[in-house]
């Protein structure tokens, strides 16, 4: 089901290997999404395989890679920018906010048995909304997402231990580099690059990091560098000497050591793979 309201569009997909078509997902490669996921279903995310441990939500921006693999029950949100994004909602539960802009990990929420049904009762209420045709519709949908966003926001926090004196600065240190490293993974790949922009010394950064995050700066940024290839080299046609120049790697032999070095595999061999 959709609903557009002017430029404005919100979904909803029943996600799983049965249900799921083969373009459903290209229809709404540009929308933003929401993914609850059951547990024991098996998913792909960005050419990574993985098997849910408990109930779960996934929160997916545009052009992110999606394959149900072994799901049943599962169930996708999904808008564009113009139905709910940062522009007229706060930062924190908005498009680039702790859920959307995190580098670090694949942006899952575990859920616990209480949680899990509260999160699914939102979305049958959202299902429930789809159904009306009056003026109130898009408000009401919108105040819902919203609701999940805010609950699985208060979740994150809680999973990573952070109390309320320390949560302003980290999260938002957190969020600041993670939208750079969005921003600029193209053209900037040292940690020296960033600290420069965040305006403290690289061992400062990466100490900041160390608090929360499993991964160094350097291995966030190499991370992001290779995911934007692997992307490229499955999902379009272009040589690898073009995706090494899209990525600023001007002797595309250097790159070629690079991926290789980093994922097992030459960028050909991968191509070939997917």
């Amino acid at each position: 089901m959709i609903k557009e309201f002017s430029y404005k569009q919100f979904g909803n997909i029943a996600f799983s290997k049965a249900s799921m078509q083969s373009d459903s997902l290209n229809l709404i490669h540009e929308h933003i999404k929401i993914l609850f996921i059951p547990q024991k279903a098996i998913i792909q995310v960005d050419f990574q395989e993985i098997e849910m441990k408990t109930d779960a939500l996934l929160f997916i921006n545009p052009h992110v890679i999606l394959k149900p693999c072994e799901t049943i029950g599962g169930q996708l949100l999904h808008f564009n920018k113009d139905f709910y994004c940062i522009e007229i909602h706060d930062q924190e539960v908005a498009c680039d906010g702790i859920l959307y802009n995190n580098v670090f990990e694949i942006p899952f929420i575990n859920l616990n048995a209480e949680q899990s049904n509260d999160i699914q009762k939102l979305i049958k209420d959202i299902q429930s909304e789809m159904e009306n045709e009056d003026s109130s519709t898009e408000e009401m949908l919108r105040i819902l997402l919203k609701m999940i966003i805010l609950k699985s926001t208060r979740i994150w926090k809680q999973q990573h231990q952070l109390t309320e004196k320390e949560q302003h600065a980290d999260v938002q240190f957190l969020r600041k580099f993670s939208k750079l490293v969005e921003l600029h993974y193209k053209t900037l790949h040292t940690v020296a690059d960033y600290a420069d922009l965040l305006c403290i010394t690289p061992k400062n950064l990466s100490k900041k990091i160390g608090l929360l995050s499993k991964e160094t700066p350097n291995e966030i940024i190499k991370n992001r560098i290779i995911l934007e290839s692997k992307r490229l080299l499955a999902h379009t046609t272009m040589s690898v000497k073009e995706i090494a120049y899209t990525l600023n790697y001007e002797d595309d032999a250097y790159f070629i050591r690079f991926f290789t070095k980093n994922t097992g595999l030459s960028p050909i061999t991968f191509r070939k793979q997917f």
